[in-house]
């Protein structure tokens, strides 16, 4: 996924690959963002992970996260799905 920054230095993500990764067509995630149904955070990392930011954004009990270099490449990304109380996840996990 090609992920880049804009001159306020936010994040931008391809809506078409994003809405693949939530198994939603376009139309449904365009509509979920024009909702507020799409929650997103960026976490930095510091220590032994500075350098690196982890992008999450959730869909109802969908969460969708990539973990980023310095120069914004995808490392590793995880679907999580949450459930009351948990979250169950799908892919590796790299930061703590």
């Amino acid at each position: 996924m090609q992920i880049t920054r804009d001159d306020n230095g936010d994040f931008v993500l391809d809506p078409t690959e994003l809405s693949t990764r939530f198994g939603l067509s376009r139309a449904e995630f365009k509509r979920n963002l024009q909702m507020g149904l799409v929650a997103s955070t960026v976490e930095i990392g510091e220590g032994d992970d500075s350098g690196l930011r982890r992008l999450s954004l959730r869909i109802g009990n969908r969460i969708w996260r990539a973990l980023l270099d310095e120069s914004n490449t995808v490392l590793s990304e995880e679907m999580t799905f949450a459930r009351a109380g948990s979250v169950k996840r799908t892919g590796r996990r790299i930061l703590g």
